[in-house]
């Protein structure tokens, strides 16, 4: 779906990014990660021109794709798009907010994937995360916002008069009810999910629809620690690194 490297990609927890080193010349080396003269466990911009950003742990990739995203704009470079893969771990943090703070101001385009399985070593605890549970499991706002875009999208397409007053509408619906319900909204983040981030044909069409929505959009998806691995699901502390091993 994204032209990287010339798209900038950012992996907010570096080892995530596995798998994108798998796809990006590196599965033959990848037995020598995090082993010495081996190939790094996290991003690293001289290890490969698919890293766009040299990170560890963690919290720092909404920054890094805002000034990434401001450069673009101010270069008038409108066609790179910017995505940045963030956890609910990650999330917490205060470089996080301060980010999403900047991002809510200055309104550059760019797409945050906020990757929630309800942990980040352990088990996710405090108030955010209680939040995201409560707009995994909550209906309300999901369902009020789909409605009032069928009832936008029908109404378009009726006299020029009438399109006015329906973006008037929208507008405070967007700025009133919407935002006082949902905290990415409320800073200027268009909110999309909660979606199940294992269904990739919904993803995937997801994603091909927000390239080409203006503005910073954050996608809420849900997904399960160690989804498909039986061990990594029944000890989820355990398997969050294991390290090398020749066993």
């Amino acid at each position: 779906m994204f032209n990287t490297p010339e798209d900038k990609l950012i992996w907010d927890v570096g080892h995530q990014a596995y798998v994108h080193k798998l796809i990006t010349g590196r599965a033959a080396r990848f037995h020598s990660n995090r082993l010495l003269h081996g190939i790094s466990g996290f991003p690293v911009m001289e290890e490969n021109n698919f890293d766009a950003f040299g990170t560890g742990h963690s919290s720092t990739s909404l920054s890094a794709i805002l000034g990434m995203a401001c450069a673009a704009r101010y270069k008038g470079d409108h066609n790179r798009q910017h995505i940045a893969v963030i956890g609910d771990g990650a999330m917490t943090a205060g470089l996080a907010f301060e980010a999403l703070n900047n991002i809510g101001f200055e309104q550059p385009d760019l797409l945050i994937i906020l990757n929630d399985n309800n942990m980040s070593i352990d088990a996710g605890t405090g108030a955010l995360q209680n939040y995201l549970t409560d707009l995994t499991s909550g209906q309300a706002y999901n369902q009020f916002k789909s409605q009032i875009k069928k009832l936008l999208s029908r109404n378009k397409d009726r006299a020029q008069w009438s399109i006015a007053a329906i973006r008037k509408i929208e507008k405070l619906i967007k700025t009133g009810l919407l935002a006082s319900s949902n905290i990415f909204e409320a800073l200027g983040i268009r909110y999309f999910g909660p979606v199940d981030g294992h269904n990739l044909h919904k993803l995937i069409k997801i994603l091909e629809q927000l390239k080409h929505i203006p503005g910073p959009k954050i996608v809420h998806c849900v997904t399960q620690k160690g989804k498909g691995f039986a061990p990594a699901m029944l000890n989820k502390a355990e398997w969050h690194a294991t390290g090398n091993s020749t066993n």
